[in-house]
């Protein structure tokens, strides 16, 4: 059934006859004619009794009428949805691993909202393999990384900046009085970790692990501001983003250890589907984690 044929039915029916709603559309009326014929071959019953010049919509053209309106309007809705260059809309499913999603995204959704109020925008948290994973599937737009610079064959990665990654402490710990902090200093101290699987734990596992250090898996945190909170009262130290801690840094709360992170380092990247068509909202999106990004790299963001 053809949408054309169905708008040619509602103008006639509207205008109340063929001549007057090919003078409206500005068509041959031979051609109305043979658009109603169509449609009503195709539905097997007659839309119209004709009556000298009149015509009158016979029950199945009434009861066509009211789905023919929903077709048309549901029509004008698509148009204004694609056409639309001011006001986006749609969804847009992002995801990202806590640290990022606390401490790199809030400014960009804060300022996306605003300029885009009507995108939906869903963050969907993981480790940085799942993550990628979804991303593969179709199950997420885009995805923040955090994670040693990587690429990806399938798929669209680009780093934003190099992260500094800090070994933090309680103000009052025994190594904070040490000009450097090697491995083999942390064999007797508890450390408290970040999930399985999250790659900077990983990193500063197999770096120790290296060194003949072991530490104890026993603590575990799914939330950094956990971590912080237990360090901060005592209970160990911990390996984490500076993006993380820097407020608790620079407000005396913790103690940041001499350690040097070189082979520990790790990158925010954003990866997407190299074949997944690019909607205006995800291109505006990508564009502002662009703009962002500059700016944390000029603010001094980068590793240090």
């Amino acid at each position: 059934m053809e949408s054309r044929h169905l708008f040619t039915f509602l103008v006639v029916v509207e205008a109340g006859s063929f001549t007057r709603a090919a003078q409206k559309l500005d068509y041959a009326q031979s051609s109305i004619t043979a658009q109603i014929q169509a449609l009503e071959t195709e539905l097997g019953q007659p839309l119209f009794d004709r009556i000298g010049k009149k015509i009158i919509l016979t029950d199945a053209g009434r009861r066509l009428l009211p789905y023919a309106q929903e077709i048309s309007r549901m029509h004008a809705l698509a148009q204004d949805a694609l056409r639309s260059e001011t006001e986006l809309s749609g969804v847009l499913r992002i995801g990202a691993p806590e640290s990022l999603a606390a401490f790199r995204l809030p400014g960009i959704i804060k300022e996306f909202r605003g300029r885009h109020p009507k995108v939906q925008i869903t963050l969907k948290p993981g480790a940085c393999w799942e993550l990628t994973e979804f991303v593969r599937t179709g199950e997420l737009d885009l995805a923040f990384l955090l994670q040693p610079e990587t690429e990806y064959k399938d798929l669209i990665c680009e780093t934003l900046i190099h992260e500094a990654m800090t070994l933090v402490a309680p103000l009052d710990h025994p190594l904070v009085r040490l000009k450097e902090v090697v491995p083999l200093d942390l064999k007797d101290h508890t450390i408290l970790h970040t999930e399985t699987g999250c790659t900077y734990r990983t990193l500063f596992e197999r770096h120790l692990n290296s060194h003949g250090v072991f530490p104890d898996p026993n603590l575990e945190f799914w939330s950094i501001e956990a971590i912080k909170q237990c360090v901060m009262s005592g209970l160990g130290i911990s390996f984490l983003p500076l993006i993380t801690v820097r407020n608790e840094l620079a407000e005396g709360k913790l103690a940041r250890l001499n350690w040097n992170d070189e082979s520990q380092r790790v990158a925010t990247q954003i990866v997407y589907h190299n074949k997944k068509w690019m909607s205006p909202a995800l291109q505006q999106f990508l564009q502002m984690v662009q703009n962002h990004a500059a700016n944390w790299r000029n603010n001094g963001g980068e590793q240090q």
